[in-house]
């Protein structure tokens, strides 16, 4: 036991013990690098795994392009459980809006997208579709119609859209014509717009179940068109090899 002691220490170059009886104890030094050795030990065992969990397949890093009007809070539940599965992968979430999302697709920003659209050359699989709803405050004067509306009667209103992310940003993209018009880039804004009566949106239903549950917010009584879906289409890069084969 002393000469193990004895070697341990020297290789070390400090005093890590104290003989007491038969029995060596820690010195405070030789409980430091006690510590710092669980610590290494543990960056070992991590590392190894980590190079196991590369050789079963799993990435370093994935990223996800997602259109906004994915569900958010099932977005989060779906990369939680994939964090669950492959824990040491790090994923990247780029949000994006309308063109933004195929750029990513093409640029091979992403690994992954979520898209409203299907560029020429890839294939996507239908994850849903999302619904729609033009919507504005309780209190807003277009409530006081008392009636259907068509287009023409929201022409004297603000109408809120979210820009497209998009390099080729297609102003025509829009579902109708208004003198009044704010632009913002997130959803969370408009919301908060049209949340304050600032004027009326057409806004993702799942995005705004808690404004139209307590009354807040109130769809638009429109003849056509109160109601909008949106297919949302999963695509991998991969798959365009197997339309241009």
């Amino acid at each position: 036991m002393t000469y193990a002691v004895q070697k341990i220490e020297s290789l070390l170059g400090v005093k890590a013990f104290e003989i007491q009886g038969r029995k060596a104890i820690l010195t405070p030094t030789g409980q430091m690098l006690y510590r710092r050795a669980l610590a290494l030990v543990d960056e070992a065992s991590d590392l190894e795994q980590a190079a196991h969990t590369l050789s079963t397949g799993w990435e370093a890093e994935i990223r996800i392009a997602a259109e906004i009007l994915f569900p958010s809070r099932l977005l989060l539940v779906c990369l939680d459980r994939f964090g669950h599965e492959s824990p040491r992968t790090r994923v990247e979430l780029i949000e994006s809006v309308l063109g933004g999302t195929a750029d990513a697709l093409l640029k091979g920003e992403a690994d992954l997208v979520i898209s409203p659209q299907q560029p020429p050359g890839f294939l996507g699989e239908l994850l849903m579709r999302v619904r729609l709803v033009a919507v504005v405050h309780a209190d807003h004067l277009l409530h006081c119609y008392g009636r259907a509306l068509s287009n023409r009667n929201l022409c004297a209103y603000r109408h809120l859209v979210i820009r497209d992310s998009g390099t080729k940003r297609d102003r025509r993209a829009v579902s109708v014509e208004v003198d009044q018009r704010w632009t913002v880039s997130q959803d969370a804004t408009s919301i908060q717009a049209v949340s304050m009566g600032f004027g009326f949106a057409w806004l993702p239903e799942e995005h705004i179940r808690v404004e139209l549950k307590t009354g807040l917010l109130k769809p638009l009584p429109l003849r056509e068109g109160g109601t909008l879906e949106v297919p949302l289409y999963m695509i991998l890069p991969l798959q365009t090899l197997l339309v241009l084969e």
